[in-house]
């Protein structure tokens, strides 16, 4: 199902109006006209350059919830009540858009409030996620950089990443060009045929389906291997992980401190057959 979400900013003319700051469909990201107002005090500035300051700012809010950002501005749109006002504002306006360089138009009309100077639209859409099984020494690496980073107390040596990729399917997630995440998937074993799945996303790009895509792919591939129960194990510290797996319908089971270690543990489980 294609994800659509609506982002709200808490300014009161989206509530009395009845829309949006932004609205993500599936790989796009539309964000309304978005006005000069700081929308935690509902005041503005009488200056059009501080109010197109402030509008990029808006808007970089808003896309950051939607999990884009400037770089994926394909389209904007510039709305001014006075046409000799535009051109003050370009400076802040290349700083946003400069090196991305969207389709633009600029149109002289009337705001909805004569406070207002400049209103800007823009339309993003975010680069897709590349998922992919790791093989070779480099996506090995890569594949450990991650579990390292997610997982210190349990970092492992590249002999140890060696002999996981051995018996279990291991996977890298990348956006572009960058390294977001990873996955592994221990084959069912056990009286109950329980598969591991477990899924990695680095911190900073939590909170834009990654780990989503990388559990379902996972869980996809434990159906398809025969497995009836789906464990996953979350470093009781990783509390995005534990709320992760808990909205995925996985139920904690036990939580334990390895021998001569202080981290604890969750081991949580999903029923699938």
């Amino acid at each position: 199902m294609t994800e659509r979400r609506a982002i709200l900013s808490g300014s009161t003319f989206e509530e009395q109006i009845g829309y949006a700051r932004a609205v993500v469909d599936g790989d796009w990201v539309h964000v309304s006209g978005t006005t000069g107002f700081d929308y935690a005090t509902m005041t503005i500035s009488d200056d059009v350059v501080e109010q197109a300051e402030q509008c990029i700012r808006n808007i970089g809010a808003a896309l950051a919830e939607a999990g884009a950002g400037f770089s994926d501005v394909v389209r904007v749109r510039y709305l001014l009540p006075e046409q000799e006002d535009f051109e003050p504002c370009w400076p802040v306006l290349r700083r946003a858009f400069g090196e991305v360089r969207p389709a633009a138009t600029m149109m002289v009309c009337g705001l909805s409030d004569p406070r207002m100077r400049i209103e800007i639209e823009v339309s993003a859409r975010r680069r897709g996620l590349r998922i992919e099984a790791v093989h070779g020494e480099a996506m090995l690496r890569e594949w450990r950089q991650v579990h390292n980073a997610i997982v210190p107390p349990a970092a492992m040596s590249l002999d140890e990443a060696r002999e996981r990729l051995g018996r279990y399917r291991l996977e890298n997630a990348y956006l572009g060009d960058a390294l977001v995440g990873c996955s592994t998937v221990r084959p069912p074993e056990g009286e109950q045929g329980a598969a591991t799945v477990i899924a990695r996303v680095l911190p900073e790009y939590r909170g834009r389906g990654f780990g989503a895509a990388l559990y379902e792919r996972g869980l996809a591939h434990a159906r398809v291997l025969g497995a009836e129960v789906v464990e996953t194990c979350v470093l009781a510290a990783n509390e995005d992980g534990l709320r992760f797996a808990e909205k995925y319908g996985f139920v904690e089971v036990e939580r334990y401190v390895l021998d001569g270690e202080s981290d604890l543990w969750i081991d949580l489980r999903l029923m699938v057959g």
